[in-house]
C-alpha cells in the first residue's frame, strides 16, 4: 500500500530488507546506550529525569523512522519479518504508549521517590519486544518478541522496591507468565510437528494440503489450543485473567497503564496476524473457542468491575472487558476486523493513559492506591481534572459525542462482526449488553466526582507534575478531535490491515472497501 510517495528501496531484496529493521535498531540501540548511561552515575532524581528525557528522544526518533516507512508505502514478500502497513500502524500505537508511559513515569518517580533510571530503559526494551511482535511472521520471532517484552515488564511491575504490593504483583506476574510461556512454546512445537514450518504463511499453506487433513489433525489442533492459552494470558482474557487485578494494583500507575494498553496492543497484533495468516484452514475449529472466550471475558470483566472500589482494580477489570471487545474483531476473521482492531487499540490506549494520569495525579505520596471515595466532590477542588476524567469514562464506555472517538471504536468492531461472511450476531448482542453493564461503574465515577460532597478532612490533592498534566490534556483533546473526524484515521487503519496470501482459506471473507463510519453513511 502506498500513500503517494514511491518507495526508493526494493525491500524484496534480502540486503535491503534489513533497512526495514531501522526503527527497531534505533529503539534497541538507544536502549543499549541508555543502559550504560543509567549505570554511569549513582541513582538520583536529576539522573532519573535525564534518562527519562533521553528515552523520550529515542522514542521520537523511532517514531519518525516508522512514519517514514509508512508514508513511503514499503512492502516485501513473505518472510520471517513483515514489511507492511499493518506493522507500521501497530508500531505507531506502541510508540505512542511508550512516550506516554515515560512522561508519566518521570513525574511519578519523583513523587514516589523512585530514583532508579532503569525504569525508562526497561520501557524501551519492552517496546522493542512489542515492535518485534508487530513485525513477526514466524512463530519463533513471536516467541522472541514475547520474551523480550515480558521479562522487561516483569521487572517494571516490581520497580517500586519499597512497596510490598508491587513485589507481590511482580512475583505473581512472573510465575504465571512463565507458566503461560510454556504453553506458548509447546503450542509452537506441536504446530511445527504438524506442518514442518514456523513461518506463518507456510503453515497456512501446508495446513490446506492433502484436502485439509493437516488442519484437522490432532497435533495441529492441540498446538492451536496451546497457543490460544499463551496469547490469552498476555491479553488477559477469561479464564487467563487472574493475574491482572493484583498486578495492576501493585505496579506504579504509569506501568499499570503501559501493561493495560501497550502490552495488550502488541499481544493482540501478533495474535491476529498469527490467526489470520497461519490458521485460516482451521477456522471452524478455533472460531467457537474464540467466541466462547470473548463472551466470558466481556461478561466477567464487566460484572466484577461493578463491585470494585479501588480505581486501579476497577480499571483492571475494565481492561479485561475491553479484551473481550477486541476478541470480537478477531473472531470476525476478516481484514475488516483487523482494521477495526487497530483503531480500537489507538482509542483505548489514549483513554487508558488519560485515566491513569488522573490516578497518578490523585495518588498521595506513599499511598498504595486511590479509592472511589477520594474522588468525592473532585469537581469542587479540581474542576478540570474532573472534567477530563468524565470524558475518559465516557470514551471507555463508548458514549456518543461526550466520549469522543470511543463510540466509533465500538461501532467499527460491531460493523466488522456483522459484515463478515458469517455474521457474529451473538458476539454483537453480548458486546452491546455488557457495554450497558459497564455503564454501572463508568458513570458511577462521574456521579461521585460531580454529585457527592467532598469528604471532610480529605483536603485538596497535590498538583500533578507538568508532564502528567500534558498527558491528561493531550489524551482528552485527541479523543475529542478523533470523535469529530474519525474517518481519516479509519482510512489509515484500513490501509494498515494485514494482506493475507491469495491461497488463504479466508480470501472470500476479505472486503475490498474500508469500513464505513456512521458519519459517512449519513
Amino acid at each position: 500500500m502506498s500513500f503517494g510517495i514511491p518507495p526508493v528501496l526494493d525491500l524484496a531484496q534480502p540486503l535491503q530488507l534489513t533497512a526495514a529493521l531501522i526503527p527497531d535498531l534505533v529503539l534497541m540501540g538507544g536502549a543499549m546506550l541508555l543502559v550504560i548511561a543509567a549505570a554511569w552515575r549513582p541513582d538520583s532524581r536529576s539522573h532519573q529525569r535525564a534518562i527519562g528525557w533521553a528515552s523520550l528522544i529515542v522514542t521520537l526518533l523511532t517514531l519518525a523512522a516508522v512514519i517514514y516507512f509508512l508514508i513511503g508505502g514499503y512492502g516485501a514478500g513473505p518472510g520471517p519479518i513483515a514489511v507492511d502497513n499493518y506493522r507500521w500502524m501497530v508500531d505507531i500505537v506502541i510508540l505512542l504508549g511508550t512516550m506516554l508511559t515515560i512522561m508519566l513515569a518521570i513525574d511519578d518517580n519523583d513523587r514516589e521517590q523512585i530514583t532508579a533510571p532503569e525504569t525508562h530503559v526497561l520501557v524501551l526494551l519492552a517496546s522493542s519486544g512489542m515492535m518485534l511482535l508487530a513485525a513477526a511472521r514466524d512463530l519463533m520471532i513471536v516467541f522472541l518478541g514475547i520474551e523480550l517484552m515480558s521479562i522487561s515488564v516483569y521487572a517494571l511491575a516490581g520497580i517500586n522496591r519499597r512497596s510490598i504490593r508491587s513485589a507481590e504483583g511482580a512475583l505473581k506476574y512472573f510465575l504465571l507468565g512463565a507458566f503461560s510461556t510454556a504453553f506458548l512454546l509447546y503450542g509452537i512445537a506441536l504446530v511445527y510437528g504438524a506442518t514442518g514450518a514456523t513461518n506463518l504463511q507456510t503453515i497456512g499453506e501446508r495446513a490446506l494440503t492433502e484436502g485439509g487433513a493437516v488442519a484437522s489433525g490432532p497435533l495441529f489442533l492441540i498446538g492451536i489450543a496451546l497457543l490460544l492459552v499463551g496469547f490469552g494470558f498476555k491479553v488477559a482474557t477469561v479464564p487467563f485473567h487472574m493475574w491482572a487485578p493484583d498486578v495492576y494494583d501493585g505496579a506504579p500507575s504509569p506501568v499499570t497503564a503501559y501493561m493495560a494498553a501497550t502490552v495488550k496492543t502488541a499481544a493482540f497484533a501478533a495474535f491476529l496476524r498469527s490467526w489470520l495468516e497461519a490458521f485460516p484452514a482451521a477456522f471452524n475449529a478455533w472460531h467457537p473457542a474464540v467466541v466462547g472466550i470473548a463472551v466470558a471475558t466481556m461478561v466477567l470483566g464487566n460484572a466484577i468491575g461493578l463491585r470494585q472500589q479501588n480505581i486501579k482494580r476497577m480499571l483492571a477489570y475494565s481492561s479485561i472487558g475491553h479484551a473481550g471487545y477486541l476478541l470480537v474483531a478477531l473472531a470476525a476473521g476478516t481484514t475488516q476486523g483487523a482494521s477495526a482492531l487497530i483503531f480500537y487499540l489507538l482509542i483505548y490506549t489514549l483513554a487508558t493513559f488519560g485515566c491513569f494520569a488522573v490516578v497518578a495525579s490523585l495518588t498521595r505520596r506513599g499511598s498504595a492506591t486511590v479509592v472511589l471515595d477520594e474522588l468525592a466532590g473532585l469537581w469542587s477542588v479540581r474542576p478540570w481534572t474532573a472534567f477530563a476524567m468524565a470524558v475518559l469514562m465516557f470514551a471507555l464506555l463508548g458514549f456518543p459525542i461526550a466520549g469522543g472517538a470511543g463510540f466509533f471504536a465500538k461501532w467499527y468492531v460491531i460493523q466488522a462482526a456483522l459484515q463478515s461472511s458469517a455474521p457474529q450476531t451473538l458476539l454483537v448482542v453480548v458486546l452491546v449488553l455488557t457495554t450497558v453493564v459497564s455503564a454501572g461503574y463508568y458513570l458511577y465515577v462521574i456521579r461521585v466526582m460531580f454529585m457527592k460532597p467532598r469528604i471532610e478532612g480529605l483536603g485538596v490533592p497535590e498538583p500533578p507534575g507538568g508532564l502528567t498534566r500534558f498527558v491528561l490534556a493531550a489524551t482528552v483533546v485527541l479523543l475529542l478531535v478523533l470523535g469529530i473526524v474519525p474517518d481519516y484515521v479509519v482510512r489509515l487503519t484500513w490501509a494498515g490491515r494485514p494482506q493475507l496470501a491469495t491461497s488463504s482459506a479466508l480470501t472470500d471473507r476479505l472486503y475490498p472497501t474500508p469500513i464505513a463510519s456512521p458519519m459517512r453513511t449519513r
